[in-house]
């Protein structure tokens, strides 16, 4: 017979074949354009966090904005929905480590953390010397 299609068996077998393999050529792709927009929340987290550390680097280390403050807790960001940042500032000594809110050593240490909506954190830690 010179009858051309195909069987009922043979369209059975591609459709079972198409069940097997096409998961495992989608899930791969929807997992990348869900993580498509992560780089741009890891700028802007980053470009927030750099704000904030120069808003307070532009003090004078014995200026009131600059006075030590324990971590304070997680505050929203206006005009960034999602986006929250905190941040401290301590004494530490020389090796810039064993912060204290107390003992002035000469230096103050900033830390900025930024969350994205995602709750990924990003850091920003910056040192201030006393030059008198």
């Amino acid at each position: 017979m010179g009858t051309k299609g195909f069987t009922l068996i043979e369209i059975i077998i591609l459709i079972v074949m198409a069940g097997i393999l096409l998961p495992t050529i989608i899930v791969p792709f929807v997992s990348a354009v869900k993580g498509s927009g992560k780089p741009e929340m890891v700028n802007t987290a980053m470009y927030l966090g750099h704000q904030k550390m120069e808003e307070f680097m532009k003090f004078q280390y014995t200026n009131a904005a600059l006075n030590p403050a324990a971590l304070t807790s997680y505050a929203a960001i206006a005009g960034f929905s999602g986006y929250e940042w905190q941040w401290e500032i301590y004494y530490v000594d020389s090796n810039f480590s064993n912060p204290d809110l107390v003992t002035n050593r000469g230096y103050k240490r900033i830390l900025v953390r930024v969350k994205d909506p995602m709750n990924d954190t990003y850091e920003i830690c910056s040192v201030v010397t006393y030059f008198p």
